[in-house]
């Protein structure tokens, strides 16, 4: 397991990196999940980064998740997003899990928006039905939140709701 100052080492080294990549800074960060790595087509000035070129990037092993990070313009906002998702089940912890969206975060991305494929048990909801989530079961024994926290990237506890 890293500790805090290895994470944030690998962190600094990735932001910089992208720093020197991108045209323009994200104010909006999107994590597609399954079946929605399309929703870039539509971006305008796309520019295409794939996972494994990125220094510390989780890789996503998930058919259906492409695994590139898109920039680009939606409705004339600067837009980074996910092209898949991570998972816990792939073995990742949960600081390589939350890494990417740390690394958006401290390019500029202000607004982050999470899509997934999720069950309920509303039976009326058809695969594919829209819907917001507003709270969930955290069954996975690890927590982002536990351990030294770094001052400058928010809150030791943010607000959740």
């Amino acid at each position: 397991m890293m500790n805090i100052e290895e994470y944030r080492a690998k962190v600094d080294e990735t932001v910089a990196y992208l720093e020197g990549k991108i045209s323009a800074p994200p104010s909006v960060a999107i994590v597609l999940g399954t079946g929605l790595a399309s929703l870039t087509d539509s971006m305008e000035n796309r520019q295409i980064i794939p996972y494994g070129e990125i220094p510390n990037f989780p890789q996503s092993t998930v058919p259906g998740h492409p695994g590139n990070l898109i920039l680009g313009q939606i409705s004339g906002k600067s837009v980074a997003a996910l092209q898949g998702r991570f998972h816990f089940y792939e073995g990742y912890s949960t600081k390589e899990l939350t890494f990417p969206v740390r690394v958006l975060s401290l390019l500029g991305a202000k607004l982050l928006v999470v899509t997934n494929a999720a069950g309920g048990l509303n039976t009326s909801f058809a695969p594919g039905t829209i819907m917001i989530i507003r709270d969930h079961l955290n069954f996975i024994h690890e927590n982002p939140l536990r351990g030294p926290n770094i001052d400058e990237w928010g809150p030791r506890f943010p607000d959740l709701s």
